[in-house]
């Protein structure tokens, strides 16, 4: 499983959430069949909700991410509860594109950067809030420090990274966010930068050994880091046979009927883990009925 740490400094001016994400990415092409450029995209993402999944209040409440911007890998959304278990789908799971300029994976020409990433929170009381911001480059990790600054005022660094094998699978992935909390003094922020100047790759010090604690320590050199909490994390969708009727139901009688009456089996897939229900015309009929209601006046 995933593993996220979250710090405090000593003196209040910063906290840290750092993660190791690589069964959630891992899992993610796994069950999407992403070509290597959407993995890291895709996975990018993916850590990121995890990391603002476990910053939510409650653990009902629910995070969405979605990036659109344009690319050749269309829409890509991410969906985390308050624990950090995550789900995400990619409209276009398979994209292959030359490296960048840099010699590395061009998640940002596979995602595009003319678009928006929308955050929406849903706290289970009254309207979700809902923040979105353009995109700064389609590289996800600038493009949350860009909505943190934009949308929440809150000063934010965002560093994520997945290391895709040249057989396509994930080597390692992770992350972390620091934000400077109210309060923080100048010599905290001229320290916290220079941190961050100093600081390796997330995969490169993942793929050296490094654990979270390690990677949480040098973002936090000479803070003196207090731990406020940790969770196990997963790839983890919530969908079930009862979801989907429940879906089913509520695109109305006439099309179930229609449904029921165009084919013998209808199949439902689940975009987040393409896990397939299956419904006879029976099944529907028994649906639609159930649309209509035992007070409804209406006979199927």
């Amino acid at each position: 499983m995933a593993h996220v740490q979250r710090y405090l400094s000593e003196d209040g001016a910063v906290m840290v959430a750092v993660i190791d994400s690589t069964d959630i990415a891992a899992r993610a092409e796994e069950i999407h069949k992403t070509s290597a450029v959407v993995t890291a995209g895709l996975g990018r993402l993916l850590t990121a909700g995890s990391l603002m999944g476990t910053m939510l209040k409650s653990r009902t409440d629910s995070l969405t991410l979605r990036l659109d911007g344009g690319g050749p890998a269309g829409a890509l959304i991410v969906v985390s509860d308050g624990e950090g278990n995550v789900r995400g789908y990619v409209q276009n799971p398979v994209v292959e594109l030359p490296l960048n300029q840099y010699g590395k994976l061009d998640v940002g020409g596979a995602l595009g950067k003319d678009g928006t990433l929308t955050v929406i929170r849903d706290l289970g009381a009254g309207e979700p809030y809902v923040g979105q911001v353009p995109l700064v480059s389609g590289e996800v990790a600038e493009d949350i420090t860009s909505y943190y600054a934009v949308s929440e005022q809150v000063p934010t660094v965002c560093s994520l990274g997945v290391l895709v094998q040249p057989d396509l699978t994930v080597a390692c992935a992770g992350g972390f966010l620091a934000q400077l909390l109210p309060g923080a003094t100048e010599a905290s922020i001229d320290r916290l930068e220079e941190n961050i100047r100093q600081i390796p790759p997330v995969t490169k010090l993942l793929s050296s050994g490094c654990g979270v604690e390690q990677i949480a320590a040098q973002v936090l050199d000479g803070f003196s880091p207090n731990l406020l909490d940790e969770y196990h994390t997963a790839y983890r969708c919530n969908c079930s046979r009862q979801r989907v009727e429940t879906a089913l139901i509520s695109i109305g009688r006439e099309e179930l009927l229609q449904m029921a009456q165009e084919q013998p089996v209808t199949t439902v897939e689940c975009h987040f883990c393409e896990k397939v229900y299956r419904f006879t015309g029976e099944e529907l009929r028994q649906l639609a009925q159930r649309k209509s209601g035992p007070d409804s006046g209406e006979t199927v």
